[in-house]
């Protein structure tokens, strides 16, 4: 029997035309990286030390695994009546609301509660920021999630822990903890009214968090864990606390000071341009103006020494409510007239000296903040702040309470330099499956759902098309996905990935290294170009916040209330 091929070796006529026709055939060694050079993969690699990197990429696969399950529970209860609860909701455990209302607390009397509140609320804004930027985990992907919220830099922040979860959890549970304390005389009716309502408080802003898409189960377990751990330390030692402030000299204020600024020093640096370390700054300052503040008030011969050291005078009885809202009225316009002179007075006259300071070799620069020598002046109207607004905002946020509906965004889709390259990560992961499940013989196809409609390319090596994935293999027809949880699962790869098949007529490995990582670099070119461009942060920002904060909490316990006895709001006396 003849092979058909001539002496020579070469293929008859016939049958070399139809060697011809078949597509070439490239062979790829499996030692090889296809996605080298992709910013996605070796961002935070190159960006974090190892002993960061190495958690980070072992919690990762958690954020991933809650995503189709938070996706699902969203699509299943999602409601226009929960989008605007949630997200009206989500303010009461925002800074700004806690910057507004923390101050009402001194100038009614209750002093005590006031500093034991700021002790948890100021450590809880600086140790999850302090994790978040360590870790620099995402939040939730978007999509299959939709986020809601009524706060545009909220997304910009890292995911893990949830700090409006540290926050909620630690007002509810010290306010928990002093209604079961003995010393606390309210009647059985109004203390379980109370205790009620700061349970409903912390669940409410847990689970809108989880509702709204902004985090996953993690977040909210660490985040209140946080928060709870806070209020018990602040609960037991409070009193110690502020009795080694109270009964020392100035050096005890001044011990406190330098810690604090010793921790915004050691703030870790963020991989991804974030805010955290704005908010963990401006309540940094906060903390040093209240303690040194009190320490002062205490020693002024203003103050009451009962029930608790630098107490604001004040008795409703004698007072009477005309009086009572006057005062909160003229406390709130001092703190924000306070904040629209002395930010811009501080962002014009530190430039020059920061310059100087330069020179001399002792700046303490941050990774996202620029240095004064390269710039002349910061612009006027920077839009800085997330705790408190200016003062041309306000008329803004009464309209958005209002109006929620039309004030809450929903969006899908990256919003974040983390969110994009988590994004581009997961996109690379999956193709490395897809191409497994190939070698393995096992193909996805693509099938028509209701959900994928927009987001072509953020997850799948190939479009989405409002598709969700089966399996097929030799002899077998697709199975549809038995719930929405296997379908929000399969669209964002918790085990297999997408593939799409090869079209008629292309080889396998045909497509060349370097041209998927030509696509690869335009789709990351693509998704950072359509994110919001960071604004430039100066580096005279820094301590800008401490000092405006500072001074914002110095007004609320010892400026405001020596204002108050001045202009005759407050009262003189012995404390009743």
């Amino acid at each position: 029997m003849t092979s058909g091929f001539a002496a020579d070796g070469r293929a008859p006529p016939k049958l070399e035309g139809l060697l011809d026709t078949l597509p070439p055939l490239s062979l790829v060694k499996s030692t090889e990286k296809l996605d080298a050079g992709l910013r996605s993969l070796d961002h935070y690699r190159t960006k974090l030390p190892l002993w960061r990197y190495t958690p980070r990429q072992r919690l990762i696969p958690l954020v991933r695994w809650e995503t189709p399950i938070l996706a699902s529970i969203q699509k299943a209860v999602r409601s226009p009546a929960l989008d605007t609860y949630f997200s009206i909701t989500a303010n009461l455990g925002t800074h700004t609301f806690f910057m507004v209302f923390l101050p009402i607390l001194f100038w009614c009397g209750y002093t005590n509660l006031g500093r034991g509140m700021v002790h948890v609320l100021a450590s809880g804004v600086f140790f999850s920021g302090f994790v978040k930027d360590m870790w620099c985990l995402p939040r939730p992907l978007s999509p299959p999630l939709n986020r809601i919220t009524m706060s545009h830099s909220a997304a910009l922040e890292y995911g893990f822990p949830s700090t409006h979860s540290t926050n909620a959890v630690s007002v509810a549970v010290y306010a928990l903890l002093l209604l079961k304390s003995p010393d606390t005389d309210f009647n059985p009716a109004l203390k379980l009214a109370l205790q009620i309502l700061s349970c409903c408080y912390a669940t409410s802003i847990i689970l809108g968090r989880l509702y709204c898409g902004m985090h996953g189960f993690f977040d909210v377990f660490v985040g209140s864990g946080l928060g709870a751990f806070l209020s018990i330390l602040q609960y037991s030692y409070g009193d110690a606390f502020d009795h080694f402030i109270h009964s020392g000299s100035w050096e005890a204020p001044a011990i406190v000071t330098l810690v604090i600024l010793l921790l915004v020093r050691i703030h870790p640096e963020p991989a991804d341009d974030c805010p955290c370390f704005d908010d963990s700054v401006a309540f940094s300052g906060v903390t040093i103006g209240i303690e040194s503040g009190n320490w002062h008030f205490g020693r002024s011969g203003m103050a009451w020494n009962l029930p608790t050291p630098a107490t604001v005078p004040f008795k409703l009885d004698t007072l009477g409510w005309p009086k009572t809202v006057a005062r909160i009225i003229i406390g709130v316009i001092m703190i924000f007239a306070w904040r629209e002179i002395m930010k811009p007075a501080l962002l014009s006259m530190l430039p020059p000296v920061f310059r100087v300071v330069e020179k001399l070799g002792l700046s303490l620069p941050r990774k996202f903040f620029v240095q004064a020598s390269e710039y002349k002046k910061v612009p006027n109207q920077l839009k800085d702040d997330n705790v408190i607004p200016a003062f041309s905002e306000i008329p803004s946020l009464f309209t958005s309470m209002r109006h929620p509906r039309r004030s809450r965004s929903v969006s899908v889709g990256p919003q974040s330099e983390a969110d994009a390259y988590e994004t581009l990560a997961y996109r690379a992961k999956r193709r490395r499956e897809s191409k497994s499940d190939q070698a393995n013989g096992v193909l996805r196809i693509d099938e028509n759902n209701d959900f994928g409609q927009g987001f072509k390319g953020y997850f799948a090596d190939g479009p989405l098309n409002k598709n969700s994935s089966r399996d097929l293999r030799a002899g077998m027809l697709p199975t549809p996905p038995s719930s929405n949880l296997d379908l929000y699962q399969s669209m964002i790869g918790a085990e297999t990935a997408i593939y799409t098949p090869l079209t008629p007529g292309t080889a396998q490995g045909s497509r060349q290294p370097s041209a998927e990582r030509r696509q690869d670099e335009r789709e990351e070119r693509e998704m950072f170009s359509k994110l919001e461009k960071p604004r430039v942060r100066y580096d005279v920002e820094v301590i800008t916040k401490l000092i405006v904060y500072a001074g914002i909490a110095w007004i609320a316990v010892e400026g405001a209330p020596i204002f108050f006895q001045v202009t005759g709001l407050g009262l003189s006396g012995r404390p009743p």
